[in-house]
């Protein structure tokens, strides 16, 4: 008798438990400091490119969806840690972070490339960058190319938000910057701050730093989650809100090959 009512409560809580799942938002982890992409604005409202495509993927999917800020470098650590279910924060998908954790279907895909003064005479290879500083967001793919490549010979200098990195660059105490090309573009180059600069050297399309896309994080439990969301996704490139939204963003197709 003890037996059957000690199984009873435990089947109670767990149908109790599974209740309580479904009916919990799904929460969004950004770390907003990315325009045109993902940014606050002046009254702390999520905005930018990455933000109304989630609201689109969630209303496709019929999902109930809230932001949560969270620092870059703690995006993947808040998610396993359960703090969020899902990063949605122009996160790309590579090779060491699919071992920690579940990628959908990206939702776009651009390259990378270095930002210098006009006419700086810097050549990207370790010869031209050989004592310069470049600027990168911590914790980043960009971040790791750098390093990588010419951490042994440059001064690598990491900031937790992208803005702060033009604003050294703009101010001079950065000799170049390196990001994704269309963010570089769009939130300074195209800007006050960025007249007098270019992009140097060739586009970085090297899939094993880049990635194979932009996409949203889960934890590899989610399958279930992860597959609505890739649903959606295919639903909004099929029915034009994808393209609704990315024209208010990019010139541009930002969705790539």
């Amino acid at each position: 008798m003890k037996k059957q009512l000690g199984m009873g409560l435990i089947l109670a809580a767990s149908l109790i438990s599974n209740v309580q799942a479904a009916d919990r938002p799904v929460r969004l982890a950004s770390d907003f400091t990315y325009p045109p992409f993902n940014y606050k604005d002046e009254q702390g409202t999520p905005k930018g490119f990455d933000i109304e495509i989630a609201d689109a993927l969630c209303q496709e999917a019929k999902l109930k969806c809230v932001w949560v800020a969270q620092s870059w470098d703690g995006l993947i650590p808040s998610l396993l840690a359960r703090k969020s279910d899902a990063i949605m924060a122009s996160m790309r998908i590579t090779e060491e972070r699919k071992k920690r954790v579940l990628f959908t279907e990206k939702y776009y895909q651009t390259p990378a490339r270095f930002v210098a003064r006009n006419n700086a005479g810097i050549s990207i290879d370790k010869a031209g960058l050989d004592g310069k500083r470049i600027g990168v967001q911590l914790g980043t793919i960009h971040d790791r190319y750098v390093t990588d490549m010419y951490g042994d010979v440059a001064k690598i200098q990491r900031y937790t938000g992208q803005d702060e990195v033009y604003l050294d660059l703009a101010s001079g105490r950065l000799d170049a910057a390196f990001g994704n090309s269309d963010q570089l573009a769009l939130a300074f180059l195209d800007k006050e701050r960025g007249k007098g600069f270019e992009f140097v050297g060739a586009a970085v399309t090297d899939k094993a730093y880049i990635g194979e896309g932009t996409a949203l994080a889960l934890r590899k439990t989610d399958k279930a989650l992860a597959e609505k969301f890739n649903q959606a996704i295919q639903k909004i490139r099929e029915n034009g809100t994808y393209d609704r939204i990315a024209s208010k963003y990019f010139n541009f197709d930002i969705y790539g090959e």
